[in-house]
């Protein structure tokens, strides 16, 4: 993702309880590496390369 398209999805996005004083822990993973993980999967689709043992039909 760009910069720019971070900067305009940054917007879109509510600000976490816990940077406005009311609570709750910080988030694990940045934002912007989810977001970027879920434009992947959704880009690219989740590829099998060999079916797991049993799911082969």
């Amino acid at each position: 993702m760009t910069e720019t398209e971070w900067q305009e999805l940054r917007r879109l996005l509510p600000v976490p309880a816990w940077l406005q004083g009311r609570g709750g822990r910080p988030e694990g993973y940045c934002h912007r590496v989810m977001l970027d993980a879920v434009r992947y999967v959704v880009d690219n689709g989740i590829k099998w390369g060999e079916p797991a043992e049993g799911l082969a039909s």
